[in-house]
């Protein structure tokens, strides 16, 4: 898959590269990571007892189910751009902000055809959601976090479409 399309692991090149059903699969897969990492690791690792809040932990995790994804030590430090992982990090933890997101992530891939910029606005849209949404604070912190972590593995995708490059939904 890494020597196909962008090179990159996520769902959209998949699609691209591969087809629907790989790209559901991969996409699932990469939800799941995040989904994972603050609903069941969450619960075998957190200590209530411990200096660090509950949210502040879920934070953590979730940011380390990202920082994984992007930087997979089973890829030699390469991997995807976070995109659904973070997704499903914030579907637990902010889903009110999510659901404002994904409406937005929606709008712009059915106006533009553009993944990259429909994934860099929903996580844009996240923590302006979440702050007027007055959620904690540790998870305000989180969205803005991801924001910047997953804009800048974007940096090459901005371009493009400055550029008018940028390869729209539906073309390989």
């Amino acid at each position: 898959m890494r020597k196909e399309g962008s090179g990159n692991v996520g769902a959209t090149n998949v699609l691209r590269a591969v087809g629907k059903l790989p790209a559901v699969i991969a996409l699932i897969i990469d939800i799941a990571k995040g989904v994972i990492a603050v609903t069941l690791l969450v619960s075998f690792f957190f200590v209530p007892e411990g200096p660090i809040t509950f949210n502040a932990f879920r934070a953590l995790l979730g940011l380390s189910a990202v920082i994984g994804h992007n930087w997979s030590i089973f890829l030699k430090f390469k991997g995807g751009k976070g995109v659904a992982t973070a997704c499903g990090v914030l579907i637990i933890l902010l889903p009110k902000a999510m659901a404002i997101a994904a409406l937005v992530f929606l709008i712009t891939i059915w106006l533009t055809k553009y993944v990259s910029l429909g994934s860099i606005l929903l996580l844009l849209t996240v923590p302006i959601a979440a702050a007027l949404l007055s959620s904690d604070v540790e998870l305000v912190l989180l969205a803005i976090t991801l924001c910047i972590l997953i804009s800048y593995k974007h940096k090459a995708n901005i371009k493009r479409i400055l550029a008018g490059t940028e390869n729209k939904l539906g073309h390989k």
